[in-house]
């Protein structure tokens, strides 16, 4: 099957928009530090997973730019060459 780089770029765009959405509820919802007013079952580790995926999410969204500027450059040279 042949895809487009355009739906691939927007597919893993959204991907990386779900995974940051989820990431950031994630962490909006850990308890908070003995030190400030909350919860004592705070655990420094819990926090570790959602900010990775947080990383990943933007790491993800850079590629899918990359892929779309690869894309444009690419239809660019195209419509050079036919011209």
């Amino acid at each position: 099957m042949i895809t487009n780089p355009s739906s691939s770029a927007l597919n893993l765009i959204n991907s990386a928009q779900h995974k940051a959405a989820d990431a950031a509820h994630t962490i909006a919802t850990l308890p908070v530090a003995k030190d400030e007013v909350g919860s004592t079952s705070f655990n420094s580790i819990d926090i570790l997973n959602p900010v990775l995926s947080l990383k990943e999410a933007e790491i993800e969204t850079s590629a899918a730019v990359k892929i779309l500027q690869t894309e444009k450059e690419n239809i660019g040279s195209l419509f050079d060459a036919m011209s």
